[in-house]
């Protein structure tokens, strides 16, 4: 592996705060820091947050506000048994986190609300598959599903199964706390910086954006979909990083009170899920159509898809969408992220390949990158840092 720094030499990094805080662009050419973070997302922003205390962490952003792209578009669940064994396991260490972060800020990250599986007949198979490799998952009868959602059709549902642990995330609020801990420490944000090259001399690596010029000897990307692009403008070999839309619509629920007890609901072939939110219902046709990095918007056709396999299941029929939108949800070919240093150049480290799972993972990610970029990974099994590094076998 390509070698990095060391904490002790970050600790040095405390010399160059000031001036990355305080200088002005007409009084130096450059701001130095001892890592940037390329990207303002959960995942950037949780890093940097985590790394702060330690080190000068500066955030590159090409948009106009953090969290723009997939963080502000996400599902916003905490499911322990969602993804692959390794996935599983990073949920169940992040949801241990979620807790002691709550009880650091002394406010609610997560709030209980549950996941109902429900299978018809043809689904039968796959979701007995998804029962026997679960934990915390309670097979339950139809009539204790329709208790728990009352719109669901009971001719069709055959199958069902519950999660009760499963919670909705605070995104906006875990956000700004990560931003508002990012600068109590002097860590800064840049935003509409968007990255037009970058390069490494002498093992500090420069970076040439819209606002500026930035180096530092450590550069995390953390660019989601866009973290290919950001490798290939480094000369570092793409990780065949594959950016998959994903549509979400907000209906009503017309006839049903009580809707936000609901919990969220979702087919056992995973190609439609709902979920309560003030009142309405959130619905996603969980479509993964591969598309190039983008501004992502959903498509007319794969919504209506969606919404009739949701009205086969549930008692309510879709006559108006109040409101539609997409994300990307960023995938390698074995679904688990990665995370780690390249061995292609010195001080670059990989934190993508989130997928649908950056916002529930995203306070375990942070601490592993952070320790493995202070060299404290000691307290992870090798077989998880294993199977996160970039250098994998995908």
């Amino acid at each position: 592996m390509v070698g990095h720094v060391s904490i002790h030499e970050l600790k040095c990094g405390t010399q160059l705060k000031s001036q990355a805080i305080t200088a002005t662009r007409e009084e130096v050419n450059m701001i130095t820091a001892d890592i940037i973070v390329i990207g303002a997302g959960m995942a950037g922003l949780s890093v940097a947050a985590t790394l702060a205390r330690e080190a000068c962490v500066l955030v590159l952003e090409s948009e106009k506000q953090t969290g723009y792209h997939s963080t502000s578009r996400s599902a916003a669940m905490l499911i322990r048994n969602y993804g692959s064994d390794i996935l599983r396991e990073l949920n169940h260490h992040s949801f241990k986190l979620y807790r002691q972060l709550e009880q650091e800020l002394d406010q609610m990250l997560l709030s209980t609300r549950g996941e109902l599986i429900v299978a018809c007949e043809d689904e039968a198979v796959k979701f007995e598959s998804y029962l026997n490799s679960s934990t915390d998952l309670e097979e339950v009868s139809i009539q204790q599903a329709l208790s728990l959602c009352p719109a669901l059709r009971e001719e069709k549902v055959v199958k069902a199964a519950i999660e009760p642990e499963a919670s909705d995330i605070d995104v906006d609020r875990l956000l700004q706390h990560y931003i508002r801990r990012l600068k109590s420490f002097s860590g800064e944000i840049y935003l509409e910086s968007k990255v037009n090259a970058l390069a490494c001399t002498n093992q500090i690596w420069q970076l040439d954006t819209s606002t500026g010029i930035y180096s530092a000897p450590i550069i995390i990307n953390a660019a989601g979909a866009w973290a290919d692009v950001i490798a290939e403008k480094a000369n570092i070999k793409r990780l065949g990083m594959m950016p998959l839309r994903r549509s979400a619509a907000i209906i009503g629920a017309p006839g049903y009170q009580n809707v936000n007890r609901w919990p969220v609901v979702i087919g056992a072939s995973e190609n439609w899920y709902a979920k309560p939110q003030s009142g309405k219902l959130i619905v996603s046709p969980a479509d993964e159509d591969l598309v190039e990095p983008h501004d992502a918007w959903p498509e007319d056709t794969v919504l209506a898809e969606g919404l009739y396999r949701f009205e086969q299941f549930m008692d309510i029929q879709v006559k108006r969408i109040e409101y539609s939108w997409a994300g990307l949800r960023t995938f390698v070919k074995d679904r688990n992220p990665v995370v780690g240093f390249s061995d292609e150049a010195e001080g670059f480290f990989w934190l993508a390949g989130q997928g649908g799972y950056g916002i529930q993972t995203a306070p375990v990610l942070a601490q592993l990158a952070s320790d493995i970029i202070l060299k404290q990974s000691h307290q992870w099994p090798a077989y998880l840092t294993e199977a996160l590094s970039p250098g994998r076998q995908m």
